[in-house]
This record gives C-alpha cells, structure tokens and sequence, in this order.
C-alpha cells in the first residue's frame, strides 16, 4: 500500500502512442508543483532514475502509481518485452494504474484496424474479457491528448487520499459527468439555432453543420481551459469527440444528416424531443444573434 508520509513513486510507460500525453503534461504550468509531491523514476522521454531496462530486468522495482500512454498492442515491444506482459507485471502490485489518454482508456487512433490493439480495459466501448490490469485500480482518463490539469488533478487526488468517484468506463465523475457542450460561450446561438456557417467565427453554433461534437461528447474544456485560455470551440473550430469510446470513428468537419437531421443528437436527447425544441425555436427569429459580434 502507499505511504502517504512519502513520495508516491510513479513510473510512466508507452505503449502505440504519438507522446501528445506527454507533451501536453510537460507543458502544465504547474508541472513543477504537481512533480515537487512526487517520484517520477521512469519517464520514456525525460531523463530518469531508472532505465526501462532495468524496469524489465530488475521485478524488484515498484511503484505506487502506474502511468500507461498509448495503445496496448501485443506487438508493441519495449526493451524487449511486450507492452501488455511489460504492464501485466505490476497488476496486484500497485495502488492505481492510470490510462492517460484516449489510446491507453479505450485503444484510440491505434486500434482502428487492430483488433487485439485496446486500452487497458476497453476496447472502445466493449469491456475487454481479458482486461491487461486485474488487481489494481484503473482510473481512465481520456483525452487526445489529455488535459493537462485533469492528471494532475487526479494525482493530487490520489497522493491526498481523496475518493475518485468513477463512472462505468472508470472515468472520474468530476471531469466527464459533462458533455463538452456544457459551457460552451456558444450555448445561446445553439439554443436559438443559428448556425456557424464557417470555421473560425466567434458567431453560430457549430453543432448543426460544422461537425461539433460537443454536444455528444464528455469532458470539462470548455470549464477547464487549454492554456487556462482557450478550448476549440471558443476559436471557432468544432469539437471532434476525442475523449469519447470510439474516436476517431466519426465524420470530422461536417455534420452527416437524414433528410436534413443530424444523424446524432445530444447526448441522453431523443430525436423526437430535439426536432420539437429544435422546431420551435426556429420560428423565432433573434436580431442581436445574426449579427457580427465585432464588426469588420
């Protein structure tokens, strides 16, 4: 068990990934404090206490914390050692092993042709029957990449013993009990029906014929801010659904239609209930929302 009095130790591995985790953890702007109340010994692309070789020929080397990045594909190797037996090594042995990213949660970009690549547990939405971790805790959090804060808000959480409350993809309640769409500076031109009709505009909702996502998507950007600035909607361009299952399986940029309907409608809403409220509210017409909000 960790000992809370001490440095929780932390090895982080790869497995199929682009390091979009990494690079986005590395540029938190509190990466100083959050690794001041932690012992990063591996990190594949920092300078480390410890080889991975070492990792792999040394079974005495443990840690609290289990970091996995990117797809676990059996035919990935790693110093010799596939990245699933490499990961199955600490099961039981560790307190909490966390998915960072979408790869690591649900198998992501990686998986898409490959059918014995997944993450940890899922495979995009199906729970695998042979999960890579059995004993220990798993916490995923998706993301491509991931949040910077949404990890380290997890680590705090755990190096403080706080509870994680999970959903049933093992995703923290905190950060994905919202879809994407909640806190959108959008949310007015999408409950009023004006549509963007480009990219990059700060009017119109992008929902219904840009291909955003956000309305069928969870996650916390548009709450936690990339950069503590800015989110993908904000500047204009539509949500992709990155933090979801089965991305990056949808149509990007375009919204797919039947009969002038989106395909998909907002998460837990009926087709029925959307084109009712989607109906009324086009019979109105809002002056303030067709104009320029700055002029040119």
């Amino acid at each position: 068990m960790m000992n809370y009095h001490k440095k929780p130790k932390i090895i982080w591995l790869q497995g199929a990934t682009c390091n979009g985790n990494s690079h986005s953890f590395f540029n938190y702007p509190y990466l100083k404090t959050v690794l001041n109340s932690f012992d990063l010994i591996y990190h594949p692309i920092i300078p480390s206490p410890i080889s991975l070789k070492k990792i792999v020929n040394d079974k005495s080397i443990q840690c609290d914390i289990l970091i996995i990045e990117g797809t676990i594909d059996p035919n990935f190797y790693r110093a010799g050692i596939s990245i699933d037996k490499l990961i199955k090594r600490f099961d039981g042995k560790v307190d909490t092993v966390i998915a960072a990213g979408t790869c690591a949660s649900f198998g992501g970009i990686f998986s898409q042709n490959k059918r014995n690549a997944t993450g940890i547990l899922f495979r995009h939405e199906q729970k695998l029957k042979n999960p890579h971790i059995l004993k220990s805790n798993v916490i995923n959090i998706p993301g491509c990449p991931i949040h910077p804060k949404n990890l380290a808000t997890v680590l705090m959480a755990i190096k403080s013993k706080q509870p994680i409350p999970l959903d049933n993809m093992k995703r923290p309640k905190e950060i994905y009990a919202h879809t994407i769409h909640h806190g959108c500076s959008r949310n007015e031109y999408f409950e009023w029906k004006v549509d963007a009709k480009d990219f990059g505009l700060k009017e119109g909702c992008l929902f219904y014929e840009q291909g955003c996502r956000g309305p069928m998507s969870r996650g916390n950007c548009n709450i936690t801010l990339w950069n503590e600035t800015s989110s993908k909607t904000r500047t204009g361009q539509p949500c992709f659904g990155c933090t979801e299952p089965n991305f990056p399986n949808f149509s990007f940029f375009y919204t797919p239609k039947n009969m002038s309907i989106p395909a998909e409608v907002p998460l837990g809403v009926s087709k029925r209930i959307y084109l009712t409220v989607s109906s009324v509210a086009k019979t109105f017409s809002i002056p303030r929302l067709k104009k320029r909000l700055l002029d040119d």
